[in-house]
């Protein structure tokens, strides 16, 4: 018997749901993308921007208080894909960490600070020499920092006594005394410098590459559905910061709550936390993190030859979700 014309609608509107679900992985219900957010500060900023209202997946997040704790969870295979600074993320890939960088941000350099007690003697990167300085923990971008200021400075690092602490903990020391100087980022710069009136010695422009880096896994990247997801989650990232750029006193008003400090305190940090443009993954991308390997090299904190261009992935990641 022929088709109603009902049926054939349903029949018509049926076909166009399988192509649908079949075109656009991520409209599966089981796609799940694992996230790593460090402090939480992305899953706010999302939320603050009213970006996380129509996720055509599930987001699993876990909150890490620092990029090294990150990069362990991504080692590990705990998690599908997550950002850091360059330097934490090429640090881990020389430590064998299976990871392909997939996206990348930069915001000029900023956003990473050496700071020091209100009432210290250190007024300039020169007096840094024979103090003991937290460069929070070891490979770091923090870390990245403090080497390149004793560099500009003439300072050898032998010169300063290098205390690597967890970020509670650097905060911890710093307040107690037992550190002159604290090479950290964001919320912590944030929060010691309005409750304890820290003053920024140098805040990491000129020094600091800027990028900041999504790694993931090269299982979730070689899934389809988990690969749009990521590319999904990017492009959100880069609505976001737009979002942040283009409304000053909704950012202000989130960043004070988020950092719970004074809007006068997280003002001055409006140009670091917004100021990150998307970059292409490409050769001077990895160029740029060579760059940052080969600098941990001279250092000491790394050895031997690694070739950072075999570490970046170069497919269509934003279109996946096209």
């Amino acid at each position: 018997m022929p088709m109603s014309i009902l049926s054939r609608r349903r029949f018509s509107a049926l076909v166009l749901m399988a192509t649908t679900v079949m075109t656009l992985p991520l409209q599966a219900q089981d796609v799940v993308l694992r996230v790593g957010d460090q402090v939480g500060a992305e899953r706010a900023r999302l939320e603050a921007a009213g970006l996380l209202k129509d996720v055509p997946y599930t987001i699993e997040w876990s909150v890490y208080p620092a990029a090294v704790n990150l990069h362990e969870a991504l080692k590990a295979g705990a998690i599908d894909v997550g950002s850091s600074a360059d330097s934490p993320a090429v640090a881990a890939i020389a430590g064998g960490s299976k990871v392909k960088i997939a996206a990348a941000f930069n915001n000029g350099g900023r956003g990473t600070s050496i700071i020091v007690p209100e009432d210290s003697d250190v007024t300039s990167l020169e007096d840094l020499r024979g103090k003991t300085i937290s460069p929070t923990t070891r490979g770091s971008v923090s870390h990245y920092l403090v080497l390149g200021a004793l560099k500009q400075a003439g300072i050898d690092p032998s010169e300063v006594t290098l205390a690597f602490l967890a970020p509670t903990d650097a905060s911890a020391a710093f307040q107690a005394g037992g550190i002159d100087a604290w090479g950290t980022w964001g919320i912590y710069t944030a929060r010691t410098t309005g409750i304890l009136r820290a003053r920024i010695l140098t805040d990491g422009a000129g020094i600091n590459s800027g990028y900041s880096v999504y790694s993931a896994t090269k299982e979730a990247l070689a899934d389809p559905a988990r690969r749009a997801a990521i590319a999904d989650y990017v492009d959100r990232m880069d609505r976001a910061y737009a979002w942040s750029q283009a409304n000053r006193d909704a950012f202000l008003d989130f960043y004070s709550g988020f950092t719970k400090q004074d809007r006068n305190v997280v003002e001055p940090m409006f140009e670091e936390q917004t100021a990150y443009e998307r970059r292409p993954v490409d050769d001077a991308l990895a160029a740029d993190l060579q760059k940052v390997h080969d600098t941990w090299v001279e250092a000491g904190v790394l050895t031997g030859d690694l070739d950072m261009s075999q570490f970046i992935d170069r497919g269509p990641l934003r279109e996946a979700t096209q």
